[in-house]
């Protein structure tokens, strides 16, 4: 009987140590899950709190991408420097004896100025006061002294202009001829610019909103409380759409054929909101392109598109048959391209990298995007040291890319394939980003004529955006088109160095027609001599009529 009941007791046991390590499994199975979930969620909170990090530096952070310089942070990596073969002494000095960079000087306020009229007025004494209060002795004029500058600005002034024909007829014609003969003046100009307004005045209608980004609502008060004249903004917007799209878009044409057999262009897209598109919600997002020549090109193009979507087709069909090297941003749809080489923007990886960096840890090596930051701090450095050279030839830099810039890029893979970072976390999307487009950003070291960054695009880009900002849509697709063919002419006369409103309106005085021809098209460039040398001509007869008007 004892016997069986230690057994008994003994099989109890053994049940209750049995379910002991069950509860005992489960608990641990739960110690993991409540482990794994805790460490989820500590990584949740760490993306976060980057994500709140991240969109308090955007709000209220400075607006400049330059990284604070880490003493000594360019020999952090030499194992770039190590890698790189030897060039050759002369070779190396070809390249690394640049001048130094020096500050411009500011220039005096005589210099500044030097281009405008100069009406001098005397400060003369009154005759009466020019009697010598010592010995009564009548004075004489014996020289002048300067005594102040300034600067007067002359009010823009409203005008009627009226054209009359003045008419001759042949007297005895009328008396012996079948037909009197006469004859009327002309000054072969058109008759009006689709509207009363002459070439001046559409021009600076068009400066005032597509350089000033004045809407035309407000230049509709502007006329009306400052010169007392009632001009609607409807139309201001006539003249503005018509006026570009007869003149300004047969230009803008040649443009595109001219930046589509050249070998470098870059491109770049913005939203733009357009009311009454058909069969779209005025909400709809719609979008402006920028395409415009390269970056090192000696004739500058800029050009504007108006499309209702983002879709990668509009590149591609805006820029059918470009075979040369394409500069843009990371974003997918320029995929579509496939007869062109695509390189793509270092400047958009650096960001990446600058946005993934917490606040406050700006110099804390041990980041990985603080690493990164600095080999591509290196690349830009280099890119700056061949490009302040004059004359540089694109073969000179490709040489000076493939031996000083190469070993660095080289340094800068191995380093992204040794990292990880936690998913979702802005390291991890800089990471994703910069792989995804590792192909496209080496290819800039194939042509020395390549674009490193696509700066000079998002420049271009920044007067539509600052114009946006103030007339925030368009109302119609005409309307959306108008401005991209007048922010095309603005945006490449700025490029090239020409007076923005006297090109305006030699344009609009020359009016060139889709019949035009591409030599007379060619004459109208900005970088044209012929067109220089009017728009010089046109810039002295305006300082004339300043000075007539003093």
């Amino acid at each position: 009987m004892a016997k069986d009941s230690r057994d008994r007791q003994l099989m109890e046991l053994k049940d209750t140590i049995k379910e002991l390590n069950t509860t005992i499994g489960n608990l641990n199975a739960m110690i993991r899950e409540a482990n794994q979930r805790e460490q989820e969620h500590l990584e949740r909170e760490k993306v976060l709190q980057e994500q709140i990090d991240y969109l308090t530096k955007k709000l209220f952070g400075r607006s400049r991408e330059k990284h604070p310089e880490i003493e000594g942070q360019f020999s952090l990596f030499d194992e770039a420097e190590v890698e790189a073969p030897k060039a050759d002494t002369k070779a190396e000095e070809e390249f690394s004896t640049v001048a130094a960079h020096q500050r411009k000087k500011k220039g005096a306020t005589k210099d500044k100025f030097a281009d405008l009229p100069v009406q001098k007025v005397y400060l003369d004494v009154p005759e009466e006061e020019r009697i010598c209060d010592v010995c009564g002795t009548e004075m004489t004029r014996i020289g002048e002294e300067f005594v102040r500058r300034e600067i007067e600005i002359i009010k823009p002034s409203i005008k009627i202009i009226e054209y009359y024909s003045v008419n001759y007829g042949c007297p005895k014609c009328k008396v012996e001829a079948e037909v009197p003969r006469i004859i009327k003046g002309r000054d072969g100009k058109p008759h009006m610019l689709h509207g009363m307004a002459s070439a001046g005045t559409v021009a600076w209608v068009m400066y005032q909103k597509y350089v000033n980004a004045l809407p035309l609502y407000r230049q509709e008060r502007d006329f009306k409380l400052q010169y007392g004249v009632e001009i609607g903004r409807e139309t201001l917007g006539s003249w503005i759409i018509k006026n570009s799209d007869e003149f300004f878009a047969p230009l803008c044409g040649y443009y595109r054929r001219r930046l589509i057999a050249g070998m470098y262009a870059m491109a770049d897209e913005t939203p733009v909101q357009v009311l009454k598109e058909p069969g779209r919600r005025p909400e709809t997002q719609s979008y402006m392109w920028v395409f415009r020549s390269g970056e090192y090109d000696s004739h500058q193009i800029v050009l504007f598109h108006y499309s209702p979507t983002r879709a990668g087709e509009t590149a591609k069909e805006f820029l059918e048959g470009f075979r040369g090297y394409l500069m843009t941003d990371g974003y997918g749809g320029y995929n579509k391209l496939k007869d062109c080489r695509r390189t793509s923007c270092w400047a958009h990886v650096r960001r990446y990298l600058l946005d993934a960096i917490p606040k406050g840890s700006e110099y804390d090596c041990n980041l990985p995007a603080v690493q990164g930051l600095v080999y591509i701090d290196k690349l830009f450095e280099l890119e700056h040291k061949i490009h302040e050279k004059k004359g540089v030839s694109f073969d000179a830099v490709k040489k000076f890319r493939l031996e000083k810039e190469k070993p660095v890029l080289d340094a800068f893979w191995k380093w992204l394939d040794s990292q990880t970072a936690t998913r979702g976390s802005r390291m991890d999307k800089a990471l994703v980003y910069i792989r995804n487009r590792k192909p496209f950003l080496e290819t800039y070291l194939e042509d020395g004529g390549c674009s490193f960054h696509n700066n000079t695009s998002e420049r271009s880009c920044k007067a539509f955006v600052t114009g946006r900002k103030n007339w925030m849509f368009s109302d119609t697709p005409e309307g959306a088109t108008a401005s991209a063919n007048v922010y095309s002419i603005v945006e490449t006369a700025k490029a090239n160095g020409v007076d923005v409103y006297l090109y305006l309106k030699y344009l609009l005085l020359k009016t060139p027609t889709k019949d035009t021809s591409d030599e007379e098209l060619e004459k109208l460039c900005p970088w044209n001599p012929e067109c220089q040398e009017a728009l010089e001509q046109m810039k002295i007869e305006y300082q004339r009529s300043l000075f007539a008007a003093m």
